[in-house]
């Protein structure tokens, strides 16, 4: 709810927009609160509070003071941010399933389709791609190699900081790298993608908005998601740039032509007899 009135803050009349704020800068004391206590201390009539629940789609105050109070709910720390110890498997289920589906919709609504086709230009016509990721990201970078191996394109993926360094300084005007990392501020992430830059290599950053990642970057594909990756273990994003990856995967191998379909019947045929049949 506090992010939805942050990103509608401009659409709210002035009076409205007084009240806005007042939620954002107090919302615990705001869902104890009087409307008449509300009102006062927003510098605005009664009637205004009550137009402000509406605006944001509540039937009134004592809605939208529910509805405020679900999504100051804290959950586990280290484990999740929307579920709690007493929740029901079946609840904690839906959580995690209804907040992973909501970040992809999120990302799909706002991802930036001008920047996702410099990254797959530049990835289709790269001499070489290299991932880096750290810690969970490393586990990313590596998905990526082996989506991106099989198009033929010498591809390696690196989740050491050490051996990042050192490989980015090998680096060229015909290479790519792609940097993942959902905070965008680990040091010798950045240290890397610096390295790189020097040699002239492009960098494709995933990344989270107006980190020193995405100010770094060629090219910034932004993944904001609504996830405290501080406290919680990150799962939610994990899965935001899985899916672009995917995005650029399929968009390079379009890219590449007809042509590629015979590199991938390769790989593919390399597998056969390598699975029990299913009557076995």
């Amino acid at each position: 709810m506090l992010d939805r009135i942050k990103s509608q803050l401009d659409l709210f009349s002035s009076a409205e927009r007084k009240v806005a704020e007042l939620v954002l800068s107090q919302p615990n004391a705001f869902i104890q609160a009087a409307v008449a206590d509300i009102a006062r201390d927003a510098g605005v009539s009664q009637p205004t509070v009550i137009r402000f629940c509406r605006s944001l789609g509540c039937a009134g105050l004592s809605d939208f003071k529910l509805k405020l109070a679900g999504s100051l709910v804290n959950g586990v720390p280290y484990v999740h941010s929307s579920v709690g110890p007493e929740d029901p498997t079946s609840e904690l289920a839906a959580k995690v399933f209804d907040n992973t589906v909501s970040a992809l919709i999120k990302c799909r609504n706002e991802v930036n389709s001008a920047a996702l086709d410099d990254a797959i230009a530049l990835l289709a016509h790269a001499r070489r791609i290299e991932f880096y990721g750290l810690g969970n990201s490393g586990i990313i970078a590596a998905d990526a190699q082996h989506k991106f191996f099989r198009f033929d394109i010498p591809t390696v993926a690196y989740a050491d900081n050490h051996v990042q360094a050192m490989a980015a300084s090998l680096l060229g005007p015909d290479d790519v790298l792609v940097a993942i990392s959902n905070s965008g501020r680990t040091i010798e992430l950045l240290d890397a993608v610096e390295i790189a830059l020097a040699g002239g290599c492009k960098v494709v950053a995933i990344t989270s908005s107006n980190s020193p990642l995405s100010k770094l970057a060629t090219v910034t594909l932004l993944a904001d998601t609504q996830e405290d990756s501080e406290t919680y273990s990150p799962m939610i994003s994990r899965i935001v740039h899985l899916v672009l990856i995917d995005v650029l995967a399929v968009g390079v191998a379009l890219k590449r032509g007809p042509g590629l379909a015979r590199t991938l019947e390769k790989t593919k045929r390399s597998l056969k007899g390598r699975r029990r049949s299913l009557d076995a």
